[in-house]
């Protein structure tokens, strides 16, 4: 699944080319998504000009002059731009083309994204309750303490949910914890301030540097210019249950925590 850097990356890669231009028609081959794409995207969005393209945890705003489209990618889904008119495969849902000749292109597999339009997209039902951004002011080791408190959940889910903060999915959190030295089974409310403090020093180094490097492509994921992501060569535990730990060598070993799988070394995370 695409999460914050690879949602990053894509807002980097179609940005430039969406911001200024105005839309000539919207082009709907399906509709059934997570949620279904408006019937009248078309005629609310085309004419108008897009004036801003913005990322809120996993979701795109692309803001146009009135009202805001509001896409997630899902588990498979990507946006990327084309030349307008060119052949659509399968799978490929939704063209928003431009006047420059350009399109973006919705390409969901498995159809589990979002494309929906609204005027108040901070408010959305979507939107509104989730927690500050990793790599702003408003989110720091601090908040982690204190909302741990009392708090018997294990770690790794713990800083999973998006209303403690966003966008620090499986992979990131998998990581974060590696470097920061904390065994994911631990319950979030025994953790101490100085180890969260760190924590949170790791979950902004390491999505920083995933988004810097595009991303993490494991599967299927291209950002907005077609290119795959390149942070997977640099996972230290992700997806390598069973093999040699990079730091000690001690065989990495796999968990299921909140329903997701998890890696971590029982030598150097405790």
């Amino acid at each position: 699944m695409p999460e914050l850097p690879e949602v990053e990356t894509t807002r980097r890669g179609i940005a430039p080319h969406l911001e200024g231009q105005r839309v000539s028609r919207v082009v709907v081959r399906e509709r059934r998504l997570r949620w279904p794409i408006p019937e009248d995207l078309d005629v609310r969005l085309s004419g108008q000009r897009i004036v801003l393209v913005e990322r809120r945890a996993k979701y795109l705003l692309i803001n146009a002059e009135v009202g805001t489209l509001i896409s997630h990618l899902g588990m498979s889904g990507n946006l990327r731009l084309v030349e307008v008119g060119m052949p659509a495969a399968k799978h490929e849902h939704v063209d928003i083309e431009l006047e420059s000749g350009l399109a973006l292109r919705y390409t969901d597999p498995r159809r589990f994204g979002a494309m929906l339009w609204s005027q108040d997209p901070h408010n959305h039902e979507l939107l509104i309750r989730l927690g500050p951004e990793p790599l702003t002011d408003l989110f720091d080791g601090d908040r982690l303490f204190q909302l741990s408190r009392g708090r018997s959940m294990a770690v790794k889910p713990f800083i999973m949910d998006n209303a403690v903060v966003v966008g620090v999915g499986n992979i990131y959190a998998t990581e974060a914890l590696f470097a920061a030295g904390i065994d994911p089974r631990r319950e979030a409310g025994g953790i101490s301030r100085a180890r969260y403090l760190k924590l949170a020093i790791e979950i902004k180094r390491i999505l920083a540097a995933a988004i810097e490097r595009g991303g993490t492509t494991l599967r299927d994921f291209i950002g907005g210019d077609g290119q795959p992501g390149y942070f997977q060569q640099e996972l230290f535990v992700y997806g390598r249950g069973g093999e040699a730990c990079k730091v000690c060598g001690t065989e990495l070993r796999n968990v299921v925590l909140g329903q997701r799988a998890s890696v971590f070394c029982p030598k150097c995370q405790r």
